[in-house]
């Protein structure tokens, strides 16, 4: 008689992973309950393996999107800015407008979110199975540059432009972008546009200036023609959470500065 650990061994060999961790449990389950039957059990191992291969695909998406944190809706301070449009944020936690092949646009002040809220749905967009391309403005760009440089262009593209979802996150934080910015990222998001891929930009720069920013103004009108066609422009206003933040911090660095030094017993 074969025994668990013969068995796991086996189903490592059969790479079936997720039935290997479960096996065990499985056949305690099976013991204490003896109304299941062998394909009941069999119905569960099946099962665990699925959700390991899912949990497995979803952990190398996320690896291989560019995000660097997991940021959640959970920990973010609606109370501190109510000025800002939580119920279109949500609606694109949920989704649905990459299911859609939608474009969003977040402009607005600077620290008031956007950032965390274009990873939280990337992160949301990762979870839901879907493949994700996320880069900070500069190092989308010094990415194409170095593409080129190396004849790794085409396969550069294939992520940004396959990618069923691209952020591109803080456009014009630095006013100096590389000569070939505008012809890069009219590439990019005229690809996406044509295959019906979901784009989401963040800046602090209202679309009016990108013509001047992107030295190009018939370059720009086209990348927001195609953008707000089928596109949710949402508007951040209010207060600072990076200065929230800042304060919190000082107040809490002043407060342990008047704490009496401890002196040892």
């Amino acid at each position: 008689m074969k025994t668990i650990e013969e068995t796991e061994k086996q189903l490592r060999t059969l790479r079936l992973h997720g039935m290997a961790q479960t096996l065990q449990a499985r056949c305690l389950q099976a013991q204490q309950n003896g109304s299941m039957s062998v394909l009941d059990v069999l119905a569960l191992l099946v099962q665990d393996e699925l959700d390991f291969r899912q949990s497995r695909l979803i952990e190398r998406r996320f690896h291989g999107s560019g995000l660097d944190e997991r940021k959640i809706m959970q920990d973010f301070d609606w109370s501190y800015n109510p000025r800002l449009p939580k119920q279109e944020i949500l609606e694109l936690i949920s989704g649905k407008f990459v299911q859609q092949a939608a474009d969003a646009l977040l402009i607005g002040h600077p620290g008031t979110g956007k950032s965390h809220i274009a990873k939280a749905v990337a992160h949301a967009a990762i979870q839901a199975g879907y493949q994700v391309a996320y880069r900070e403005a500069q190092g989308f760009f010094e990415d194409i540059f170095e593409a080129t440089q190396t004849k790794k262009r085409k396969k550069l593209f294939k992520l940004f432009c396959g990618a069923d979802l691209l952020v591109i996150d803080d456009l014009f934080l630095q006013k100096r972008l590389p000569q070939t910015a505008a012809e890069d990222l009219l590439d990019v998001i005229l690809d996406r546009y044509r295959h019906r891929k979901s784009t989401m930009i963040t800046s602090n720069r209202p679309i009016e200036d990108w013509g001047k920013l992107l030295g190009d103004n018939a370059a720009a009108s086209a990348i927001l023609d195609r953008l707000l066609h089928h596109g949710h422009l949402l508007k951040f206003e209010g207060k600072s959470y990076r200065l929230k933040e800042a304060f919190k911090r000082l107040a809490l660095e002043k407060k342990k500065a008047k704490l009496p030094p401890f002196l040892p017993t």
